[in-house]
């Protein structure tokens, strides 16, 4: 069964495009939970674009770019935790913002996968700050015994940074997907066939 959650150790690091190069090669579907912002293409359009997979409504849509906590309270939401349980099945789940984003004020995302115990990718960006910030993630996730499938970097190649982050965390490193430009399907799907193995993912 290929089942996975997709979280990120930043914000708008490209954790949406890994999460649709990831379902479209393994062809399972995709889910994002709690969708924050719908005035632009959403994560779950994205998605549905750029890896021809079927994509699971989301729980909550909400009309206010911000964390679904402040979201919700704005739109005059109240988020249940219960609702937020992934469908079974294959599946592609992609969180909000990092780890420890707020779901509600008493309930972080690492919370909710603590809860799942399903799988964690997290992404990290290459760029200067990724060292910190991919540890800080980590180690959260660790601390709720958060299963961690592994580490997928995205950007430009950093050798040190993505092998010390690996090291010293003891999560093995399953890849790097590189700046795509242009954005398209095909070329997306090259991109992590070429750098990533799928049968680190089945």
């Amino acid at each position: 069964m290929t089942r996975f959650v997709v979280t990120g150790a930043d914000t708008g690091i490209g954790k949406t495009i890994f999460s649709a190069a990831l379902a479209g090669a393994t062809h399972a579907p995709y889910w994002k939970p709690i969708q924050s912002g719908l005035e632009d293409e959403t994560d779950s359009e994205a998605v549905a674009r750029l890896a021809g997979v079927p994509v699971r409504v989301e729980a909550y849509r909400l009309a206010t770019p911000a964390s679904p906590h402040l979201a919700a309270e704005i739109d005059g939401v109240t988020i249940d935790p219960d609702a937020l349980t992934p469908p079974p099945g294959d599946l592609i789940v992609e969180g909000a913002g990092g780890a420890l984003v707020p779901v509600t004020r008493a309930l972080l995302y690492a919370d909710l996968f603590a809860r799942w115990h399903i799988p964690v990718i997290v992404c990290a960006r290459t760029s200067l700050g990724t060292i910190n910030h991919s540890l800080l993630t980590i180690e959260a996730l660790k601390s709720r015994n958060v299963p961690i499938h592994g580490l997928a970097f995205l950007g430009d190649a950093v050798e040190d940074s993505e092998a010390i982050i690996a090291e010293l965390s003891g999560v093995r490193r399953l890849g790097r997907l590189p700046i795509v430009d242009p954005l398209t399907p095909e070329a997306l799907a090259q991109a992590f066939a070429a750098n990533f193995d799928l049968t680190d993912f089945q």
